[in-house]
């Protein structure tokens, strides 16, 4: 491995485009999952990402994943759920128990990402009015969401989870339809994935998104609050 920069607490992050090939994105270890310095990170195209044992990774890969909200891809079985209102659909409902589920360990996988002090960082984060979620509900039972970090206009995603088909789908699509109606740009899904991709995801290059990053504007916000989302998806998406 190519050598990264250690970052101290009070370390500045390096430029986003220094980030490696390979492992690609990798940018720096070290510093804190403060709020000031999470912030930072993500203004700058920059997000955390590692295991319980290893040292706070910071990734800034190339390309990136990304959705328009517009762009969302609606697939027939996907529809005919969204039309039958099988789920009910919340932000900022539970951020708790989103983040708690979405940190259980994936069939394929031994560990999670999303450790102790991550949950702790990010539902800090939640207090402050910067982290969110979306949460699906069957029955009055929790079986599907996700989280992430809106800035400005912007929503910067971090993970998902369900316990039922497509209930992670559906939370994405309110997800995608709500930011849409507040004006946002692109949702952020930082490495692509095949779920992602069959919604309508598409890589572009880190530059490019680094460029959109820039135009962040701070004095226009997504009005976030707890809610229920109720759409009419038998209507054109937009």
């Amino acid at each position: 491995m190519s050598h990264i920069p250690w970052l101290e607490v009070d370390s500045k992050f390096p430029p986003a485009h220094q980030a490696l090939a390979s492992p690609n994105g990798l940018l720096a270890a070290g510093g804190d999952l403060s709020p000031d310095r999470l912030i930072t990170a993500y203004k700058n195209g920059i997000f955390p990402w590692y295991e319980a044992g290893q040292p706070l990774l910071w990734w800034s890969p190339d390309p990136r994943a990304v959705l328009k909200p517009s762009g969302l891809k609606i697939s027939r079985s996907l529809g005919k759920r969204l039309r039958r209102g099988e789920f009910q659909v919340f932000i900022d409902r539970d951020f708790e128990s989103v983040i708690r589920a979405c940190s259980a360990p994936r069939s394929y996988e031994s560990d999670t990402w999303i450790t102790d002090e991550m949950q702790a960082a990010y539902s800090l984060l939640y207090e402050m009015g910067y982290a969110h979620s979306v949460e699906c509900y069957q029955d009055d039972k929790l079986v599907g969401g996700l989280y992430g970090i809106g800035i400005g206009q912007w929503f910067f995603g971090e993970s998902m989870f369900h316990q039922v088909t497509d209930a992670s789908k559906v939370a994405f699509a309110h997800l995608a339809k709500f930011t849409f109606e507040q004006g946002c740009p692109l949702i952020d899904c930082q490495i692509e994935n095949e779920h992602l991709m069959t919604l309508g995801c598409e890589l572009i290059p880190r530059a490019a998104f680094l460029e959109q990053l820039k135009a962040i504007d701070l004095s226009v916000a997504i009005h976030w609050s707890r809610q229920e989302l109720l759409y009419d998806w038998s209507a054109p998406f937009y």
